[in-house]
């Protein structure tokens, strides 16, 4: 597992994940993910503040109580549960006070992904979130909006932005968070979605706010089946015009709904190891992401909050690829899932597989085993 924010992950009998299932991979394997061009569809925008950059913010907001001190971040990065992780995870939202945090933020995410090879990201923002807090409306926009522009001239990477509501938060920020994205639509805004707290949310109670944004012309990619059950995500499609399902951890327990997936390839965004850091899955060996492929579902594979979870998208491949059995051509495969349910425009999408393509065959003729 790859370091991060709190450590090693816990089981909750609190034996570290590690211990419990064997997720190495041959050095040649985890060379050539480290290499892969790859996307993200499901990652988190502060979720991402990496040790460093949460410890400065932490510095320069010192009323907060997220410690500005590298090593206890580790500490207080150990989550007890899913309401825990939220918890947690909007003192870190707090840290984000005006468009310099937020530009500073966006910037060095894009940064980290350039470091791993990710050439396209999906970042799921909320900035109701930040604006209630106090940074005007149009201020965040442009402070994100001259980060990606930024990320794609200096690091090579293209961003897109899915904003999302907070779910524990309610209607009133449904309705701001619409009004955010309808009117004031920064350039790089392609989706819609739903995140937060799934038990006690009813995801059918937003759906006037995904009719508006989906007229609007936004994708609709909610959060659902992570902590709850397949009803959320049956909710997802039927109430809030899902065209892809964030985690969808619970699929596999209906039957119906992996045909209804499967027929209507219906993209899930799989995050192992934020399933297992939140508790939404006891043990990675006890993960569904085998079910899910085996039953034809369109899987891509993603990190989450990665810091937060001490890992990366290098590292959620190399879980996949343990979990999965595959080669380096199973995990290309893998890469063009997320090509292909991702929201970029045909030429790019063409052009991006055809760069997985390359590099899988460069590998091949570099006398590596298919």
């Amino acid at each position: 597992m790859a370091g991060g924010l709190h450590g090693p992950l816990l089981s909750p009998k609190g034996a570290p994940l590690s211990d419990l299932t064997d997720l190495t991979i041959p050095d040649e394997l985890s060379g050539f993910i480290a290499g892969l061009p790859k996307a993200e569809l499901h990652v988190h925008h502060v979720g991402s503040a990496s040790p460093r950059i949460v410890a400065e913010l932490a510095a320069r907001h010192p009323d907060s109580r997220v410690p500005a001190d590298e090593e206890a971040l580790a500490e207080f990065f150990v989550f007890r549960d899913f309401a825990h992780f939220v918890e947690i995870y909007l003192s870190v939202v707090d840290l984000v006070r005006d468009a310099e945090d937020v530009r500073l933020l966006t910037y060095e995410i894009a940064r980290e992904m350039a470091g791993q090879n990710i050439r396209y990201a999906e970042l799921t923002v909320t900035p109701f979130s930040s604006t209630r807090r106090g940074i005007p409306d149009v201020a965040f926009m442009e402070a994100i909006e001259d980060a990606r522009k930024a990320a794609g001239t200096e690091l090579g990477v293209t961003l897109r932005w899915c904003f999302d509501i907070p779910g524990e938060a309610g209607l009133e920020a449904a309705e701001e968070t619409v009004r955010q994205a309808c009117e004031l639509r920064p350039d790089g805004l392609v989706s819609f979605g739903l995140g937060g707290p799934e038990i006690g949310v009813p995801r059918p109670q937003f759906q006037p706010y995904f009719d508006r944004a989906v007229a609007e012309g936004l994708r609709s990619v909610p959060h659902a089946g992570e902590t709850t059950g397949p009803g959320t995500i049956w909710d997802a499609l039927t109430h809030l015009h899902a065209e892809r399902i964030g985690h969808g951890t619970s699929a596999p327990q209906d039957p119906r709904l992996l045909e209804h997936l499967a027929e209507r390839r219906i993209p899930l965004e799989v995050c192992p190891t934020s399933n297992i850091a939140t508790r939404a899955v006891e043990r990675m060996e006890l993960h569904p992401l085998r079910e899910m492929v085996d039953a034809g579902l369109l899987v891509t594979i993603n990190s989450d909050d990665p810091p937060m979870f001490g890992t990366d998208l290098n590292t959620e491949y190399g879980i996949a690829a343990r979990l999965l059995d595959l080669d380096a051509a199973g995990v290309a495969a893998l890469a063009k899932n997320a090509v292909e349910a991702s929201f970029l425009e045909q030429p790019a999408k063409t052009a991006l597989t055809a760069e997985i393509d390359t590099y899988l065959a460069a590998h091949h003729g570099a006398g590596h085993r298919p």
